[in-house]
């Protein structure tokens, strides 16, 4: 069984549908796709160790299956810049946590450092009953809501239409460089939308993925963050 399918099955063996923060790294490692280092504290007593490991400046998340939008409820902090603040934080990122949410099960941190800033794209996808395995492709950050500047592509696609999808979007002259900005590598972040529908097509068991943001720099593009979610058992899509 592959990695991507032994961590499928243990997240529904453990009655969920939604993957872990780590576990969403996990598997898009299983695709070569490139993501941020991150390390995984499993209480508040292991963050001042993995912060060290990490380095500063860092990030630190909540890991909870009962979380969908960790930003919301508290479950986020940036800009970390000592052990001590790093325990602080997943101490107030615990009580934030308990206090919107008493039932939700905290199982760890997610460490992370803090990435240069790139230009902030996301690609995502989903199983759609009659299209079967759907990528997406778009701008990143404030303009996912403002203007909901996307493609959409059926997986299994090629470099070539990954590359077109980029085209696509209003935005893609910001991927071109602007005022002090340079271009960005268009080719790694069509390696990525290439992985994401593979994963699809070859997954149907995903119901939907976002990652978000992604960034993007001259040289290569990395996933910072991302949600995946499972189809709940029983319910079977065209794949």
């Amino acid at each position: 069984m592959s990695t991507a399918s032994s961590l499928i099955t243990k997240v529904y063996l453990e009655e969920r549908i939604k993957l872990l923060e780590d576990e969403v790294f996990e598997l898009l490692k299983a695709y070569n796709i490139p993501t941020a280092p991150y390390a995984v504290a499993r209480s508040i007593d292991e963050v001042s160790l993995m912060a060290e490991k990490v380095g500063f400046p860092l990030v630190i998340k909540i890991i909870s299956p009962d979380i969908i939008h960790k930003t919301d409820v508290g479950g986020v902090r940036l800009d970390i810049w000592s052990k001590q603040e790093a325990l602080k934080a997943a101490e107030e990122i615990t009580e934030k946590v308990r206090a919107s949410n008493p039932q939700a099960r905290i199982n760890g941190f997610l460490l992370q450092p803090m990435m240069p800033k790139g230009v902030e794209i996301i690609i995502g996808g989903l199983h759609d009953p009659v299209f079967g395995s759907v990528v997406m492709f778009g701008a990143g950050g404030i303009f996912v809501e403002v203007f909901k500047d996307v493609s959409f592509r059926v997986a299994p696609l090629t470099i070539d239409e990954a590359l077109e999808m980029i085209d696509e979007i209003k935005t893609s002259a910001i991927l071109k460089g602007y005022r002090a900005q340079p271009p960005v590598n268009k080719y790694s972040i069509a390696e990525i939308i290439v992985a994401v529908g593979k994963m699809l097509d070859e997954h149907p068991e995903i119901e939907s993925m976002d990652l978000n943001p992604v960034f993007a720099y001259p040289d290569k593009a990395y996933v910072i963050d991302g949600r995946i979610i499972l189809r709940k058992p029983g319910v079977h899509h065209k794949s």
